[in-house]
Formats: C-alpha cells, structure tokens, sequence
C-alpha cells in the first residue's frame, strides 16, 4: 500500500522547515506541534513522521518531552527519529507509543550494530534514515557527508535484516522540483523506500509510487499549500 505521510520536523520545541537541510534557512509553522499533528490527523492522514532537528545534529533529544506529548495524542502510527543513537532511546520512544524508530547517523557510523537493533525490536519498528547528497550518505541532521554510497549501503542495510528505509535527497528538501525517482527505484530492489524530499504534486506521488517505494514523506508543500493533504491520500492505494 503507498501511504503519503505528512512530516512534522522540530526544532526548539516548534514545528518548523528547512530548506536542503540548512539550519540557517527555516521557516516556523507553529509552536505546538502536538497540535499540528492533530491537524494533520484530523484531516485522514494515516501515518506521521516526526523529527527532532536538534536531535539529529547534535545527538541530543532537546525536543523528547515535545515528542512524548505529541505522541500521547494520536491515534494513528508515528515514525520518530532524530537523534535516536542507542537502543535504550529506540525502546524508551516506543514505550512512549512510537510505532517506528528512524536511525539514521548511528546505522551510518556503525552499520553492523544494526543486526542487534532489528534482534531487539524487531525489523517492522526499524526503519533506517538514508539522507544523501550527491549519492553519497549524509550524517549529523544532514551536515557531515560520509563515504558510503547510497546503492551500496542500502544492499548492506538488506544484509543486515533491514527492510525499510526513508530516503532522502537532501539536496531537493524543501525546494518542492520533485522527488529522485531513479535511485529510489534503484533502492526498491533491496528494500521498502519510503521516498522523501521534493514531492510538492500529486503526479511526484505516482511517480514514486510507480517507482515502487511504498510511501512518501510530504512537508513544504503541504505547509504552503501547494498540496493538500486530501488530494494526496487520493493516491493511497
């Protein structure tokens, strides 16, 4: 089933966006994003995916009380990450009524811890944040490229018993010219892609659905009203 799901990313305890992952180039949408994500409920979305920026760049979960809260009021499925670097942190955002954790700088730092994580919580509750630029896989909420390339990490991924990831262009977040359909095509062939990063059209969400990815994160367009969030799950399927 493609699931289009609304973003909501966090930054000082608000709903904010960036443009390419620059931190220096936000925009703020509100200041309780507990109440956006009710919003965003409220009007059919099936599924959320919540990041805490500051978590992501620092390692540091500034924004957990704001996620926990967030989280107390949903009755449909939540992905969260940012920021989540041990298993003690996956288990505690379950608990608190995640129903996936995202991993993205830890899984890139340390790929083969990666087999006790999915031992632990299973493989449906892990899902594996690949944020790229220029085809190579970047860290630390987008700001340290590795050496990894992005075809190349998401076979290891596979080998590792992963079997989903969110993935990102980061080079098109934010800017709404349209999703990478060929690598996440590419990376359809190892595991479920949930594709993110400038869908801002329902003809974005076909193509990647096309593509085979099995879900698409929507953010700017959706705060900007360029897509509405109703016209979007019209291509749920």
């Amino acid at each position: 089933m493609f699931t289009p799901i609304p973003a909501i990313d966090i930054r000082g305890g608000r709903c904010v966006r960036l443009v390419q992952g620059d931190f220096g180039r936000e925009t703020r949408y509100a200041d309780d994003p507990a109440e956006m994500a009710r919003h965003w409920q409220s009007l059919g979305a099936q599924r959320l995916h919540v990041v805490d920026l500051d978590g992501a760049r620092n390692g540091v979960r500034a924004n957990a009380a704001v996620i926990a809260k967030l989280l107390r009021g949903m009755a449909i499925p939540v992905q969260v990450g940012g920021g989540v670097r041990s298993l003690e942190t996956a288990r505690a955002l379950l608990e608190e009524g995640a129903d996936r954790v995202i991993i993205g700088t830890r899984a890139a730092e340390d790929p083969d811890a990666l087999s006790e994580w999915v031992a632990a919580i299973g493989s449906e509750r892990v899902v594996v944040g690949v944020d790229a630029r220029d085809g190579r896989v970047a860290t630390h909420g987008w700001t340290t490229a590795t050496d990894h390339h992005v075809l190349d990490f998401c076979q290891q991924l596979c080998e590792l018993g992963v079997k989903r990831v969110v993935y990102t262009d980061v080079g098109r977040d934010g800017v709404l010219g349209g999703p990478d359909i060929l690598t996440t095509q590419a990376l359809a062939k190892y595991v479920a892609v949930i594709g993110s990063g400038g869908v801002s059209s329902v003809e974005h969400l076909r193509a990647l659905a096309n593509a085979g990815a099995e879900g698409a994160i929507i953010g700017t367009a959706l705060y900007q009203g360029r897509l509405k969030l109703e016209d979007a799950l019209e291509v749920a399927c």
